[in-house]
């Protein structure tokens, strides 16, 4: 059996991105017989106890494997070759063209000239799966994708989720911006690393809002909702995936360049970086609804994520390992 380390982290400041795709590949890899732990630091907002949950070992240092993969900003090629005497070969997944020391390169990201960005960072010999045919998706949003539904002007079910631990407490910026508006349902998402869930829940309780924590089941909400207002970065691409309509705040700066270049294309409305997005912003965007072309978006949005065969990734990793 072949033993895979997954080196990532969460945090209030990182968020939770890093670890939710991570299990992504860890349940692909392990529905074909690997061995697959966690490597992670206990940072506040960590989500250590919840791969637990999920069935994955965590580690605290260094061990032997035949494969590490490490999806970490802050951890360079410096560290990669470091680590390398523990491990066969070295996958890194990363969004930002940084140089690597690695056998396999993956970035999902949708940019300017993504298929040669990594053309000088990385090592002669490594294999770069590079833009949307290598998105890092979900079952549920695979099958999500196979049942997309007609959408509507008449914008009335609307989905808010600004990423696992939303740093910036964008959420309370939209709950505000909605205090003077009516939507027939509203969901708003959080993860168990925001430090407002409990104020948000309160709100959400008093508005008859639909609250949910650390879910499983984001696709069926994203299918059910006729509008979303997110985060740039993995999420976006998972609202483009399954054909949702949506805005993108910007509240890191590795989904500057992501989320403004598919504004740019058409697939969501970049609303911009965080501290310039006001509760006004939030309220003019939900006043004008009506005047957005969701068709546009959601076509856009459909045809930016098209892969030839859902998480492509995993027969490469496999190939890897051999």
């Amino acid at each position: 059996m072949k033993k895979i380390i997954i080196r990532t982290d969460a945090s209030v400041d990182i968020g939770s991105g890093h670890v939710m795709r991570c299990l992504t590949i860890a349940h692909n890899l392990k529905l074909e017989g690997c061995n697959v732990q966690f490597w992670m630091e206990p940072h506040a907002g960590n989500l250590i106890d919840y791969v637990a949950q999920q069935g994955y070992e965590t580690i605290a240092k260094a061990e032997q494997a035949d494969l590490y993969i490490i999806d970490h900003y802050g951890l360079d090629m410096e560290w990669e070759q470091n680590i390398r005497p523990y491990t066969k070969k070295l996958m890194v997944i990363d969004d930002l063209a940084r140089a690597h020391d690695c056998d396999l390169v993956l970035d999902q990201n949708v940019v300017p000239n993504f298929e040669v960005r990594y053309d000088e960072l990385v090592p002669k010999h490594c294999i770069k799966l590079l833009g949307p045919k290598y998105l890092i998706m979900r079952e549920e949003f695979i099958d999500a994708r196979q049942q997309i539904r007609q959408r509507y002007q008449d914008i009335q079910r609307l989905l808010v989720f600004m990423g696992g631990t939303d740093p910036t407490n964008e959420t309370m910026k939209i709950l505000t911006s909605l205090e003077e508006l009516t939507f027939a349902h509203v969901d708003v998402v959080v993860g168990n690393g925001n430090v407002h869930k409990e104020n948000i829940e309160q709100i959400c309780h008093e508005r008859n809002y639909h609250y949910h924590c650390q879910i499983s089941y984001m696709a069926q909400l994203m299918q059910q909702a006729d509008f979303s207002m997110g985060a740039g970065g993995s999420s976006m691409w998972e609202r483009c995936y399954v054909g949702l309509p949506s805005s993108s705040t910007i509240v890191a700066d590795n989904q500057l360049i992501t989320t403004n270049y598919a504004d740019q294309l058409g697939a969501v409305i970049n609303l911009g970086w965080h501290e310039d997005v006001t509760v006004d912003t939030y309220k003019h965007l939900l006043n004008g609804l009506g005047d957005i072309d969701v068709e546009r978006l959601e076509r856009i949005g459909l045809q930016l994520t098209v892969t030839s065969q859902p998480n492509a990734w995993l027969s490469q990793i496999m190939e890897l390992l051999a």
